[in-house]
């Protein structure tokens, strides 16, 4: 059997398991399986030639995590944001296309390349290091509370060669603010799906941490507190940015403008769902 003639066979079951993406998940876990990037000359020219008997058994291990849902992004150890290799895996949010929405409107919005960032609820600390990657900071700060987390977020930091600060801590205690100096931008993808979304969560999303997605019975919790708390890490012109899930604008403005914020406003991502909130301190 040729490497082609397995794939077929192996995303036939992943469509039979309910898989829309079935291909497409097929060339990621060959490719991983194989060590050849599914994009690559190599890989392709592979195709059809006589599977090995030890990448195609560890092809179809890949394919059964896969079929039992876990997440095609854990599987692979790896995923991309904003054109940026980031380490995933148990215990960390996925990073998602959603959320480059909130860099690029950093990158549009903000000018200031000599700032001090502080990225809360960082997870993998994708946003913060792409928003030093694309445009540069003075310093950059994350704070995670999950040890977990914070695994990846190092290695993530390490890998494109950071000048990241991590802090342990929970951004809805005071605790982590005495460790940290005044910003410029506090950027923040918090947890925000409520009650009624964790009931009714995808199969792939059951697997990541609950702690990075329940965001309350209303998913409105951490932007009451955050707002809060963390205006007070702000220097004056500051920047606070949130993604939102959707339909959450309206409110998210009400308590940044509740607790002073100015010019407060929404973005929409690629799909016209309004994605971000943003306000400024003055």
């Amino acid at each position: 059997m040729t490497y082609r003639e397995l794939l077929k066979v192996q995303a036939e079951r992943l469509e039979n398991s309910g898989n829309d993406n079935a291909e497409y998940d097929c060339a990621e876990l060959l490719g991983s399986a194989s060590g050849k990037d599914c994009r690559s000359n190599g890989y392709r020219l592979m195709l059809d030639e006589t599977a090995d008997k030890d990448v195609s058994a560890q092809f179809e291990a890949l394919c059964d995590r896969r079929i039992s849902g876990e997440p095609l992004q854990y599987i692979l150890g790896e995923w991309e944001f904003c054109g940026m290799k980031m380490f995933v895996g148990e215990g960390v949010l996925i990073p998602r296309q959603d959320t480059e929405t909130l860099v690029e409107i950093v990158l549009n919005k903000y000018k200031k390349q000599d700032s001090i960032i502080i990225d809360l609820c960082a997870g993998s600390g994708c946003i913060g290091l792409a928003l030093e990657k694309l445009m540069g900071c003075k310093e950059l700060y994350a704070v995670e509370k999950s040890e977990a987390a914070a695994k990846y977020l190092k290695k993530n930091a390490e890998l494109h060669s950071s000048k990241l600060k991590l802090v342990m801590g929970d951004v809805l205690e005071t605790s982590a603010l005495d460790k940290l100096p005044v910003a410029d931008l506090i950027v923040c993808n918090p947890p925000y799906l409520t009650g009624e979304d964790m009931a009714s969560l995808q199969k792939e999303v059951t697997f990541e941490p609950e702690t990075a997605l329940f965001g309350g019975e209303d998913g409105l919790d951490f932007y009451r507190t955050v707002t809060r708390l963390w205006k007070n890490k702000l220097a004056e012109g500051g920047m606070l940015i949130y993604e939102i899930g959707a339909g959450q604008e309206d409110e998210v403005m009400q308590i940044m403008v509740q607790h002073g914020f100015e010019n407060v406003r929404s973005r929409a991502d690629c799909c016209g769902i309004m994605r971000c909130v943003m306000g400024t301190k003055n």
